[in-house]
């Protein structure tokens, strides 16, 4: 095997020059040289260095958020509420259905997508809520979303749930027999095999959704210097606001249900609770509407 001769780089160098020359003599004209890779590849925009929370960012947050979930509700609901106010019929005459059919009945598919498209897009608020929550350096346990205590937070939802259920069922029934409530229908969803899946997904979508945002408020309102009491006061008031639809007297059951939920939220710092609550709440009157509607006297709507 023959040995490699090995040419010292200054060798090289001129062995180059010279075989470049003769290529120049020989073509009149020597190619221009190609640039190097580093220049041929555009630059890449620096990753923009992370910004100082101040309260006019946190104030603009939170108005978006508001736009973009309960604050477009609570603006909606009062409109409606104007319109029922002004109706000839009286408002225990009027009826308010929160979860209703999305297509026509010969067509059970197609609204069983629509139902599901509409319960996927509706947690869009809370994902930018999570979001916003990791960009500044927090993240969802911030505000106890979490399953880090599954059994206590159920146990005690469970509990909230039967004292706020019954106590908002009571009020509900006597602000209708006093005319300041409308007739809600919890469901009016058609004769479907799917229907009692769907009204357990909305109502477990109202609890993580509502409780999630309001978790938020609280959180950024503190940050921006608001007392327990007001912030609690303020939220309360957002979530009557939403509900006002249904008529004053839920205004009323959902303003006392706002304050307690917003301290217990200051007292324990976790949502969890609030949201596993809620969906039992939003559980037992979508389905419980479904079969007790038209069979027991009591209830109105038969």
């Amino acid at each position: 095997m023959p040995a490699i001769a090995l040419v010292p780089c200054s060798a090289m160098r001129a062995y180059d020059g010279m075989i470049g020359g003769m290529s120049e003599s020989t073509s009149g004209s020597r190619a221009p040289a190609e640039p190097a890779a580093e220049a041929e590849a555009p630059h890449a925009t620096p990753f923009p260095s992370a910004g100082v929370l101040t309260p006019r960012l946190l104030a603009g947050e939170i108005l978006c958020v508001l736009a973009l979930s309960l604050g477009a509700a609570a603006v909606s609901a009062a409109i409606s509420f104007v319109g029922a106010l002004t109706a000839p019929e009286p408002l225990a005459e009027q009826t308010a259905s929160l979860v209703g059919p999305q297509a026509a009945q010969q067509r059970p598919w197609l609204d069983l997508t629509r139902q599901i498209s509409s319960l996927v897009f509706a947690m869009a608020p809370v994902a930018l809520v999570l979001y916003l929550l990791y960009r500044s350096r927090e993240s969802a346990r911030t505000i106890g979303f979490d399953l880090t205590r599954p059994s206590r937070d159920l146990g005690m939802g469970a509990a909230l749930a039967a004292l706020v259920g019954l106590s908002g069922l009571v009020v509900y029934l006597v602000s209708w027999q006093l005319g300041l409530a409308v007739t809600v229908a919890p469901s009016a969803l058609n004769e479907s095999w799917w229907r009692l899946p769907v009204l357990v997904l909305q109502a477990v979508k109202n609890g993580v959704l509502e409780e999630v945002i309001f978790g938020y408020l609280l959180l950024r309102l503190g940050q921006l210097g608001w007392s327990p009491v007001r912030s609690t006061a303020a939220v309360a008031l957002l979530r009557a606001f939403y509900h006002l639809y249904q008529g004053l007297g839920m205004f009323v059951g959902n303003l006392a249900m706002g304050l307690v939920f917003g301290w217990l939220y200051h007292r324990h710092g976790r949502v969890m609770p609030l949201v596993a609550a809620h969906s039992i709440i939003d559980i037992v009157a979508f389905v419980g509407s479904a079969y007790l509607i038209g069979r027991v006297g009591w209830l109105p709507g038969g």
